[in-house]
């Protein structure tokens, strides 16, 4: 490349290859250049995206504003230029620190102050770049506030590579999301996509070069073949789901994250149980989001750091006020009294005499933990008998041959216990006939009947039980108890591939799918909305942890769920009155958690342990030793001052309280009122006939996009020409196939209709959960292609010149101010004016917004009086007014590069007092604590050259439009 000092922004027309480019999108290299992505300008290339290395082109030519080519607009109202100059602003990005709302609050969702709270923190100047941890409770709306933030870091240009890692069986469900209700659209890489990714690429390509904006299961990206494509690839934004699971380091969760940490700009970690009460383990999250947050020596002050997450939950006060009618109130769970029949009895009272409560002290158990693993017997028959035998059986194959004589007496008492599982599961299939009385399943089946479940009824229940061989004897039995179909019962868990979890998910939503029941474990405690058709839910085991009842109870207790949630659970009671008391012990868990639900909003703040394993360990010691849940599980209005770890908790969960008020909203929309009429003028102007059906090519004027307006439906269509067809690619591809969007785009122009569309859709009008109608968005892809066309339609450097209500010619100009990254710092307009028409007598002035051309009469769009006869005088105007607005651009752009550095410059002192203190603790250490210190010192130093790059360096001038005055009756002005 020639020049050093290459000055482009997004909109700027280059010359590369001796063809025009309008420049889409820039990003910093390592190198120190840039990468530019363009979209053709000249014939040989119209249309066509590519993307060019800064370092690798020899001559990259931008177009001199100073030399721009004057063109008058004669079209109807200013069309063609109102049209270029909103295509240009569109392109433009606003600058990357500008705390304001320009689209979120525009988007599919309700409009909830609590959720914008989340975006401003996200985007708050506290934070050099924008990484944070939303940490709202379940049911908030995490994913919505994802969205929210994605869609702000695109119009800030800041979002074109986006990663987004969650739990396999929520894949779909997020990329649904954020697509229908964000027009974010992103590529699923399950194990289909990641095989149809197989058929399109070499098997030496990244796929993570391939596509853009990717959506990937956690899962996938631990195999090692994924790392490495990641470790060299670069992300604008990372939201990884779900994040408490990589706080252990060491795991192939926590190593995975720390490859993505620094090789991207912006990072959303989202949990609703963010820490598990062990302040290292927050801490490693926090080093994910800002290398400085936490010092060398692991210490860390949550006030220092609250800038980097944000927690409200149900009954934080800004939530309460705003939810109401669209969140129904839990009522307490009710509590499923069930006399066990004769066989389940047998189970317990030799659960009881023999392995939880000997006469001798000691169970039949050989192995080490004997205290413990009778409640893991005890726990799976609480499940079920078969999950019961399916223990048995596993203990006694990992046993083998016994050899000791502890072993044989273990083995002896196994099979007694197996024997009575298998006549417990025969009891079941007796109980719902009425051969066996009392029972668990008589009882499960007696409740479904209850609150209406039928073969002919839409009640729909779900049934939570944590093991795999429970499900799989509930999915055996329920049918023909319940005299159902096969086809209305589904069974859900981990062991299923990504692509079934999946669909199992989307089944449950679709108000037409013939599902009543779906029989779920724990994999769909986390992430899984199954709010949409359902309010009924039943604990058939009651979980060990006040996390995952809360987890669990959150998958229909949520925003949305307009009807209370049912929340109920079965209890056996066995005539064993010790093993009877452990029962009432489990009953507890339920009624503590809807307490610390209903009064603190989190109950993972209860136990304190923060840790669904931890919770489960704590609870099982408490039975084992007979101490009162009391003592384990305080009530929620009591605090325990001597816990060192109790005053963070306290932060943490007051965290919200902090969070910076609700952002301000911008106007969105410069020269048209709204993206419809943007579309369809652009349409018009890029074609003949917009109404015609498309030309083979799709790039001739005489075709068409097949434009239909469904007048009074609120909804428009098109038939997407090649070019916009290429560019649909990118979408989600279940979209496209199911909705057959490549052929007929079907847009919803209102927000209204837009939701009506995708209840539909959530009802399964049609068979798809996608909906039918796309709500038209300020970021919907189809606007950033008509953007292109316009743009696409003006010769090389040319400005408008048109006339207007102004008594002196006036120049418009936009100047940006950008950093080493590409990244716009600020954007400002300016104008021009010069007395008499005099070009050696400028007059600049500084604006605030576009609303200084409303006098003008052509923001509006008002009449055109015709074609300006453009002179050597109006060509002299624009190198004059470019001279004049870099001189001002030079002196107003000071307050901009202060505030900027002001905020790298409190960055670098916080990561210099972080060196020092890691090289006071180098002196100190050895050995492994040596070498953490150093990799940490390596990170910081990375961060350091990040920050670096983000100082302002560039200027970029453009002219946008001449306005001169209407001409008098004597001729031209």
């Amino acid at each position: 490349m020639g020049d050093d000092e290459l000055t482009i922004a997004p909109g700027s027309v280059v010359v590369i290859r001796d063809e025009d480019w309008i420049v889409t999108g820039i990003e910093g290299t390592p190198g120190g250049r840039r990468r530019i992505d363009v979209v053709g300008l000249s014939e040989l290339v119209r249309e066509t995206e590519a993307t060019f290395l800064e370092e690798l082109e020899t001559k990259i030519d931008v177009l001199d504003p100073r030399r721009a080519v004057l063109v008058a607009d004669d079209s109807p109202r200013y069309r063609r230029t109102r049209l270029w100059l909103e295509a240009t602003l569109r392109r433009t990005p606003v600058p990357f620190g500008d705390p304001t709302l320009h689209v979120s609050h525009t988007m599919l969702i309700d409009p909830l102050q609590y959720q914008r709270r989340a975006v401003a923190q996200a985007l708050s100047k506290d934070n050099l770049r924008p990484r944070i941890l939303i940490a709202d409770a379940v049911g908030l709306g995490k994913t919505l506030e994802i969205g929210m933030v994605i869609a702000e870091l695109a119009r800030r240009g800041r979002a074109d590579r986006v990663l987004v890692v969650t739990p396999r069986h929520v894949l779909e469900q997020m990329q649904q999301e954020l697509w229908a209700r964000f027009a974010l659209p992103l590529v699923r890489l399950d194990s289909g996509g990641l095989q149809r990714v197989r058929q399109v690429l070499p098997a030496s390509r990244n796929p993570f070069t391939y596509f853009k904006r990717i959506i990937v299961s956690i899962d996938t990206l631990k195999s090692p073949r994924y790392r490495a494509y990641l470790e060299q690839q670069r992300w604008d934004v990372v939201v990884i789901d779900e994040s408490h699971n990589l706080t252990n380091v060491g795991t192939l969760n926590n190593e995975l994250a720390r490859v993505l940490a620094p090789n991207t700009e912006a990072l959303i970690l989202a949990s609703a149980t963010p820490h598990n009460g062990k302040k290292e383990s927050f801490g490693e999250l926090l080093r994910l989001l800002d290398a400085t947050a936490v010092g060398p020596d692991g210490e860390y002050d949550v006030r220092d750091v609250s800038r980097l997450f944000i927690r409200r939950h149900r009954h934080s006060e800004d939530v309460a006020a705003e939810v109401g009618n669209h969140w129904a109130l839990r009522p307490a769970p009710k509590i499923v009294s069930v006399t066990a029949s004769k066989a389940e009895d047998a189970i317990a009272d030799e659960l009881s005499r023999a392995w939880l409560h000997p006469a001798s002290g000691a169970s039949p158990y050989s192995g080490a933990t004997t205290a413990l693993f009778p409640w893991t017997l005890a726990k799976a028959f609480l499940s079920s008998s078969a999950a019961l035998h399916a223990t048995v059986t596993e203990r006694i194959t990992r046993i083998g041959e016994a050899t000791t004589e502890g072993q044989r007496r273990e083995l002896a008492a196994l099979e007694r216990l197996g024997e009575l599982a298998v006549e417990g599961m025969t009891a079941d299939r007796a109980s719902f006939r009425g051969a066996e009385p009392g029972g668990k399943i008589a009882a499960l089946v007696h409740h479904i009947k209850g609150i209406g479940v039928a073969h002919d009824s839409g009640t729909r229940v779900v049934l939570f039980a944590e093991r795999i061989p429970t499900l799989n004897w509930l999915r055996e039995i329920l049918p023909t108890a319940l005299g159902m179909k096969g086809d209305q019962f589904a069974i859900l868990h981990g062991q299923l591939s990504d692509v079934e979890q999946q669909q199992i998910v989307d089944d449950f939503k679709k108000a037409t799918s013939p599902v009543r029941v779906l029989i779920t474990g724990d994999v769909a405690s986390e992430g899984v909305n199954l709010h949409a058709h359902c309010h009924h839910l039943v604990h058939v085991d009651i979980p060990w942890s006040l996390i995952r009842i809360e987890q669990r109870n959150g998958r229909i207790d949520r925003y949305g769920q307009l009807h209370p949630p049912q929340i109920a659970a079965l209890a056996l009671v066995p005539s064993d009155d010790r093993f009877s008391g452990d029962i009432r012990v489990l009953q507890r868990l339920l009624a503590k958690e809807h307490e610390a639900h209903t009064t603190l909003g989190d109950a993972a703040s209860l136990m304190g342990k923060h840790s669904v394993a931890l919770e489960e360990d704590e609870i099982k010691k408490t039975l084992a030793r007979g101490t009162d849940i009391d003592e384990v599980i305080p009530a929620p209005h009591t605090a325990d001052v001597d816990d060192p770890f109790a005053a963070f908790d306290a932060l943490f969960t007051a965290a919200g309280d902090d969070a910076p008020p609700p952002p301000p909203v911008s106007d969105t929309y410069e020269f048209f009122a709204t993206d419809l009429a943007f579309l369809e003028h652009a349409l018009a102007e890029a074609y003949d006939d917009p109404a015609r059906p498309p030309a083979d090519d799709g790039r001739t004027r005489s075709g068409g996009v097949g434009w239909t307006e469904h007048r009074g439906s609120g909804l428009v269509e098109l038939r997407p020409p090649h070019d916009l067809r290429t560019r649909m690619d990118a979408l989600p591809q279940s979209y496209v196939s199911e909705r057959r969007v490549k052929e007929r785009l079907l847009l919803a122009t209102s927000t209204e209709v837009a939701n009506q569309h995708l209840q539909a859709a959530r009802n399964s009008v049609g068979g798809s959960t996608w909906p039918e109608a796309h709500y038209l968005s300020p970021l919907h892809p189809v606007l950033d292609w008509a953007a292109d066309k316009v743009l696409a339609t003006r010769g090389r450097n040319e400005v408008s010149v048109v006339y207007g209500a102004v008594d002196d010619p006036l120049v418009l100009v936009l100047g940006t101010l950008m950093n080493n990254r590409g990244q716009v710092v600020s954007r400002q307009y300016l104008t021009v004016v010069f007395p008499g028409g005099d070009p050696t007598f400028p007059i600049v002035t500084a604006q605030a917004d576009l609303s200084c051309l409303d006098p003008t009469g052509l923001r509006a769009g008002g009449i055109n009086s015709g074609a300006v006869q453009i002179t050597d005088r109006h060509r002299d105007l624009v190198p004059a007014a470019v001279d004049r607005a870099t001189q001002e651009l030079e002196r107003s752009a000071d307050d901009h590069v202060a505030q900027l550095r002001e905020r790298i410059d409190t960055w670098s002192q916080r990561a210099n007092g972080w060196r020092d203190k890691a090289e006071q603790l180098e002196l100190e250490l050895f050995g492994s604590g040596l070498s953490k210190v150093r990799r940490l010192s390596d990170r910081v130093s990375q961060e350091q050259e990040i920050a670096d790059s983000l100082r302002p360096d560039h200027r970029l001038v453009r002219p946008l439009v001449v306005i001169v005055p209407q001409p008098s009756d004597g001729g031209d002005a």
